[in-house]
């Protein structure tokens, strides 16, 4: 699988590690930065990786800050994005099971190295269920989307 990853400063020491875990699981790796601990703002890695996945340059994205939450945030406003911040497993797999997320946000500074490699692990090891509530559901959200996406807020 292709894999876009990018972090903050906060994150980078840990995104070091989940680069080198998918690159040792035969993962394809789209490493968007940062590539040092010097100070960087998570709206700027969370923006690559959500355009490289909306784009089709990676089927999943994984961007790491320092809570996973400003990474989240700033990686759902970009149109065909579903990220979530996810600090155990079964948000890790029911984000993608239930919610077609596609973006996984993890937080540095809330998560050690071994849970976040079983987090990312389990992401991309989820499938869509494909059931009739969530695509009812995932409709709605691309309803508020389209609204939204053409207004200013």
């Amino acid at each position: 699988m292709i894999v876009a990853i990018g972090a903050d400063h906060g994150g980078y020491l840990l995104k070091t590690s989940v680069v080198a875990a998918l690159q040792a699981e035969g993962h394809e790796v789209l490493d968007l930065g940062a590539f040092d601990a010097k100070p960087s703002d998570y709206p700027d890695f969370s923006l690559g990786v959500a355009t490289a996945v909306r784009g089709g340059l990676a089927e999943r994205g994984i961007v790491v800050c320092g809570s996973g939450v400003g990474a989240c945030v700033a990686a759902n406003k970009v149109p065909g994005i579903r990220a979530g911040t996810a600090h155990d497993t079964f948000s890790a797999h029911q984000g993608v099971e239930d919610d077609d997320m596609n973006v996984l946000c993890l937080g540095a500074r809330v998560v050690g190295r071994e849970l976040a490699l079983e987090l990312v692990h389990t992401f991309l090891g989820a499938r869509f269920s494909g059931a009739e509530r969530h695509r009812r559901r995932l409709a709605k959200v691309h309803d508020i989307e389209k609204t939204y996406s053409s207004n200013e807020v």
